[in-house]
């Protein structure tokens, strides 16, 4: 059950990055730029207000620019960085994947969902990933190198095109949620994931004007991260990817686990619930026979009461979405059942992850896989 692959937590020392775009940069950030291509300052919050709030990337639509430097500001604070490779759509066209080729050649993918009442937006942070769990398409894939905070905004800004044009199925919308569960370990590429939501989070037209209560930031379990992620002031919500409450299986599972073990990990959660008040979500992939005994429900619960019950975890259960050829299946119905019961009977708030997109290789990383 153990994997061979090493972790890694730096990017190769090759990795290629693509030129600066507006979205990597903060509003003072762009305004020296803007003044460094010769035009007056103002000019940085005109463009932020086409990129961010009109959501327009074309310099004949910019018609508050003087003409004659509409092309020179864009092509260099609005580079292209992602080109469409293709989209799968189910549920009636109210989940689009989309697998997209960075400047590289890195393939990484974003997902919209649309529920009644909101749209979420599921964004990688880097092109593959070091974390080498087992269970994992992308995992397995290694890490090719970290995204910019622009790739990461712009898998965002796209699908709010999308809906703002009416290209979704339920009519115009709006992007109100978005989860950093695609490709990586959004904790190993943490100062680009953090300009990413801040870019998200700023009100426009410096950025998208998200709810921080809407962003919801993953990780397996890089301790140092979590508490520094509680300093920032940012009221994101942290998922911990725990997938097993015991040393014994995490080790093997995830494999960071042999760094910062079940109760630190747990600990830095409780400690980032505590700070930010915010309620830590646990997701736990349901892996049959692996994972799913009803013992280890019981012991989930007693190490998140052990650290208080006033509300500050939920746990979210993953039915694993397998991947082809591979031996990790999702759990067995009434198995799933029991779990979700031996939690409740703790008082463990409980939900059973709606498994969307299954048809269109929906798990993290299937699409690029079998593209490469």
């Amino acid at each position: 059950m153990s994997t061979s692959l090493p972790l890694v937590f730096d990017e190769p020392r090759r990795a290629k990055k693509p030129p600066r775009h507006l979205a990597d940069l903060t509003g003072e950030e762009r305004r020296t730029a803007v003044e460094a291509l010769g035009e007056p300052a103002f000019r940085a919050k005109q463009l932020s207000n086409h990129y961010f709030s009109r959501l327009v990337s074309d310099p004949a639509e910019m018609t508050d620019l003087p003409a004659a430097t509409r092309d020179k500001l864009v092509a260099d604070l609005m580079p292209p960085l992602l080109t469409r490779v293709r989209d799968l759509e189910c549920d009636n066209g109210e989940t689009r994947k989309t697998l997209w080729k960075l400047l590289d050649g890195s393939l990484v993918e974003s997902v919209l969902m649309r529920y009644p009442g909101r749209v979420t937006m599921c964004v990688s942070s880097q092109a593959g990933c070091g974390m080498a769990c087992p269970f994992c398409a992308t995992g397995q894939g290694g890490l090719t190198r970290n995204m910019t905070t622009a790739e990461i905004v712009e898998q965002v800004v796209d699908g709010a095109r999308a809906l703002a044009r009416g290209e979704v199925a339920g009519g115009p919308g709006r992007v109100s949620n978005i989860v950093f569960m695609g490709m990586g370990e959004p904790m190993a590429n943490y100062k680009a994931v953090m300009g990413a939501v801040r870019r998200f989070t700023d009100p426009s037209p410096e950025g998208l004007g998200i709810s921080a209560r809407g962003v919801t930031v993953s990780t397996v379990g890089l301790v140092p991260r979590i508490n520094q992620l509680a300093t920032e002031g940012i009221p994101v919500t942290l998922a911990l990817s725990l997938h097993a409450p015991d040393d014994e299986l995490r080790d093997e599972l995830v494999p960071i686990n042999n760094r910062w073990k079940v109760d630190e990990v747990l600990d830095a959660a409780w400690g980032y619930a505590r700070q930010t008040k915010r309620r830590v979500s646990i997701e736990y992939a349901m892996i049959r026979d692996i994972n799913d005994h009803a013992w280890r429900a019981d012991l989930l619960a007693e190490k998140l009461n052990a650290r208080g019950d006033w509300g500050w975890v939920h746990v979210n259960l993953i039915p694993l979405n397998p991947t082809p050829g591979s031996k990790w299946t999702a759990s067995d119905p009434a198995d799933e059942r029991e779990f979700v019961r031996r939690l409740e009977a703790g008082g463990i708030p409980v939900t059973v992850r709606d498994t969307r997109g299954q048809e269109i290789d929906g798990a993290c990383g299937q699409l690029a896989a079998s593209e490469s």
